[in-house]
């Protein structure tokens, strides 16, 4: 299961308070859809909310800034929650520390922006894209933090930070990581275990066949064993290049 929302808004909170006071850039890999938004949206609330005084923010990722504009066209699909939050101001007027950075030109200024500021920039696993760059610059820097907020494949760049890698490789040159990083897990997208299990519940007493293909095999054989317990059904967990016959 993930870390409860909440915990982690707080945490992130805290994470950012800390930056600004040692005036310390923010790293987020940062998916473009979904992810983005929903950081934009948080900083946009401690911004009115005078959690932080307001500082440079910097969206540097085309993909997520296009995502952005049609979230800002389908403003019928947001909760109430969100509904409310607009209509008490714009999201912009919060946000006027922020800068959409679409070319590779505005993605380099930022190496010369001192900090305190935060980047988000793809990709989300840190295995190719704008944050590379960013990560190059800064990871030997102490000040730094580097915010994880999203799931880390094995063999990426992330999931070596995540583990605490203190020399990793980036495009070919050796980096020392002397940022903090933070790994918050409660921002995921996904289903955690009790939603999986509580989703399957309803399909359970068709006795159907279950195969479990997505996810690391320790988690994996975690859920299927949960499901042979709950539900009396022995899921198959297919490797690479297996083939199911259905």
């Amino acid at each position: 299961d993930h870390r409860p929302f909440d915990e982690t808004v707080e945490e992130f909170v805290r994470i950012v308070k800390e930056s600004v006071e040692q005036r310390g850039k923010i790293l987020v890999p940062t998916f473009a859809v979904g992810r983005a938004q929903l950081l934009t949206g948080l900083l946009a609330w401690m911004f009115r909310n005078k959690k932080v005084r307001p500082f440079p923010i910097f969206l540097d990722s085309p993909m997520a800034i296009e995502a952005t504009n049609i979230y800002a066209r389908h403003r019928e699909l947001f909760d109430e929650g969100m509904t409310k939050f607009i209509a008490e101001r714009p999201l912009k007027a919060d946000l006027k520390t922020m800068k959409m950075c679409v070319s590779s030109e505005d993605s380099r200024a930022i190496n010369d922006v001192p900090g305190p500021c935060l980047v988000m920039a793809g990709a989300g696993m840190c295995n190719a894209g704008r944050i590379l760059h960013h990560l190059k610059q800064n990871l030997w820097k102490p000040e730094t933090h580097v915010m994880i907020v999203g799931y880390q494949g094995r063999g990426s760049l992330g999931r070596q930070l995540v583990e605490g890698e203190k020399l990793v490789s980036i495009h070919g040159e050796k980096i020392a990581v002397k940022a903090k990083v933070h790994t918050l897990g409660g921002f995921s997208a996904h289903a955690g275990q009790t939603d999986l299990l509580h989703w399957f519940s309803a399909l359970a007493s068709s006795k159907p066949r279950v195969v479990l293909t997505h996810g690391e095999d320790e988690p994996r054989t975690a859920l299927a064993e949960l499901i042979r317990k709950q539900f009396k059904l022995t899921p198959t967990l297919p490797g690479m290049g297996d083939v199911v016959e259905l």
